[in-house]
């Protein structure tokens, strides 16, 4: 099928039963993130969901022809290279999709005047602070990963578009590839496992994520948060309080246990060195998030509550 009959029907079926609103346009749709964007959005207006087979940003004739049939007013980019390891051998496709890909989506958005929703990275800097990070902070990312999200944030600030960038940290949720998802299953599989135990920041869910956006998103629709100039720029987005990756591996297998009957491995920290990986981590990704709430009044919950609604949701689901 060719890009433009494939746009044309994705886009037919976005508007039929459509509630009234903005055309949304999101793509990645059918990753973590993605899935819960699509149900935070679903009734907020006529919404047209693109997964890789019809809106890879790694091909940018095939979004360029999605974008200019759908004419989106808004457009949220949950798609994104996130093999952290393997883009140190795939760095060239980690930069298309993280860097170029969102280059082109500001340059489509500024032509229609649409808001562009991006997603950031607490790897785009080094980990060597003591405390949060705040926006205003120097980047030094670590790895290509880090860095082609980096050039993804640079490419859009170039433009005039209007757009939000969100930084976030340890995304997991109910769906897709994630920390909590491969710790259920290694505990499964094992019955001890070690886990980092010197590497900080946030875990935060793709349900808390989405909710926020919508409230931030349909805010500036209605004019809530005033003219762009108000507005557009890069915010830090992650739940609140922070753990490193032992403590958040404690707390999942102390969760499951109780909702979901799992069985509980033993746990072992051990340093970073112990656990060598082709790309390097931020030993510190504690992100601020009071330019967040200044701006826009959104403070998404603690980690730990975070966390609870995500069990609660996977004993709902079959098992993973």
């Amino acid at each position: 099928m060719g890009f433009s009959r494939m746009a044309e029907e994705l886009t037919a079926n976005s508007t039929q039963n459509a509630p009234t609103g903005p055309r949304i346009l999101i793509l990645g749709a059918a990753g973590q993130l993605g899935i819960e964007l699509r149900r935070s959005f679903a009734a907020s207006g006529p919404v047209t969901a693109a997964d890789r087979s019809s809106g890879d940003l790694a091909n940018p004739e095939q979004v360029r022809t999605l974008i200019r049939c759908v004419q989106p007013e808004i457009i949220l980019n949950a798609a994104a290279y996130t093999a952290v390891d393997r883009a140190e051998s795939e760095p060239e496709l980690a930069r298309a999709i993280n860097a170029e890909g969102p280059a082109m989506l500001a340059e489509e958005a500024l032509k229609l005047n649409a808001l562009l929703v991006h997603y950031s990275t607490d790897y785009v800097f080094d980990g060597a602070k003591s405390g949060p990070w705040i926006e205003t902070d120097p980047t030094g990312p670590l790895s290509v990963y880090g860095s082609s999200k980096l050039a993804g944030e640079h490419a859009i600030q170039s433009t005039e578009c209007r757009h939000l960038i969100f930084r976030t940290s340890w995304v997991y949720g109910p769906h897709g590839k994630n920390f909590l998802l491969t710790m259920l299953r290694l505990g499964r599989e094992r019955d001890k496992l070690s886990i980092v135990d010197d590497q900080i920041g946030a875990p935060t869910t793709s349900l808390e994520l989405a909710r926020a956006t919508h409230a931030i998103v349909m805010g500036i629709a209605a004019g809530s948060f005033g003219a762009a100039r108000n507005w557009t720029g890069t915010y830090h987005m992650t739940c609140a309080g922070s753990a490193s990756w032992f403590g958040f591996a404690q707390s999942i297998f102390m969760r499951a246990a109780v909702v979901l009957g799992s069985k509980v491995p033993v746990l072992t920290p051990i340093p970073t060195e112990a656990y060598p990986t082709p790309a390097a981590r931020p030993r510190n990704s504690i992100l601020s998030n009071e330019k967040l709430h200044a701006c826009f009044g959104v403070q998404l919950s603690s980690w730990e509550s975070a966390l609870d609604e995500v069990i609660d949701c996977l004993k709902n689901q079959s098992p993973q």
